[in-house]
């Protein structure tokens, strides 16, 4: 947030090229702070054992709109089984953000 404090909200992801991949919309939030403050940390945990999850912590090294349309589409087709991603709002403009991962920490258990 813009005076220090993390922003923590739940996000799909996707890989790519060593890469994670994180979506949202211009203007928003994330989208605010992630152009202020490069540095990104999430938590990963599997849907179906709790106690194992992955965090990653690394810096956006990318953010661009193009192909965020097409890879919002994506995500909704991953997490929703949807064609098309169903919360488009209108004159939305998605943004694509490139995280390189610095640390990368689990737990398989």
């Amino acid at each position: 947030m813009p005076d220090g404090t993390p922003q923590v909200t739940p996000v799909w992801c996707d890989l790519q090229d060593g890469l994670v991949l994180v979506n949202t919309a211009k203007g928003r939030q994330k989208d605010r702070n992630l152009r202020r403050d490069p540095r990104v940390a999430l938590a990963i945990s599997d849907p179906t054992n709790p106690y194992r999850y992955l965090q990653i912590r690394g810096r956006v090294v990318e953010i661009d709109e193009k192909g965020a349309d097409a890879h919002i589409d994506k995500m909704a087709k991953k997490y929703l089984n949807k064609d098309k991603y169903p919360y488009r709002q209108p004159g939305e403009a998605r943004v694509l953000y490139k995280i390189q991962p610095e640390r990368v920490q689990g737990n398989a258990e």
